[in-house]
């Protein structure tokens, strides 16, 4: 599975409460959410975003509470993948469940807010198309590459048990 897009940089330490402000927790639904991600940070943020943008960021991102709402969000502003240094380890959890790809890497320094990558989830390349680099990271598991592109977990398993 490849993903295409462009990159919108985030420091470390973004926690839940950045990417969706608790007041609107109200809701579940994805295009609502999403157009409230990350605008504590960026008002802009959504407005910003093309279907199958990527977001990298540092360390320990997804910190804060364990709501379902934080990936939610960031795939339903149309954000197809996250790479950062760390994630909080509940993130991980909560974005296989909705479907939405992460990758650690250590490079994250070397990409740029603005650049244009591509993620090889099968291989663990990240190539920068802007600056004609590639970055290895470890390859996604196939069993959750299935799940992504079942659209989440509760998908998946209904594929499964048909």
């Amino acid at each position: 599975m490849v993903i295409k897009g462009k990159v919108h940089k985030f420091s470390d330490d973004i926690n839940t409460d950045d990417i969706i402000a608790a007041k609107y927790l109200v809701s579940t639904d994805a295009q609502e959410l999403g157009k409230h991600c990350m605008e504590t940070i960026n008002p802009n943020f959504s407005q910003s975003v093309s279907l199958g943008d990527i977001i990298v960021a540092g360390r320990n991102f997804g910190c804060g509470s364990s709501r379902e709402h934080a990936p939610v969000a960031i795939k339903g502003c149309g954000i197809s993948a996250v790479i950062a240094k760390s994630f909080a380890a509940i993130f991980f959890r909560n974005a296989i469940n909705i479907g939405l790809p992460f990758l650690e890497s250590l490079d994250v320094d070397k990409i740029n807010d603005g650049d244009t990558i591509e993620i090889d989830l099968a291989s663990g390349i990240i190539k920068n198309i802007t600056q004609d680099k590639n970055y290895k990271t470890q390859a996604f598991p196939e069993f959750l590459q299935q799940i992504v592109q079942s659209g989440g977990l509760i998908n998946w398993v209904k594929k499964c048990i048909r």
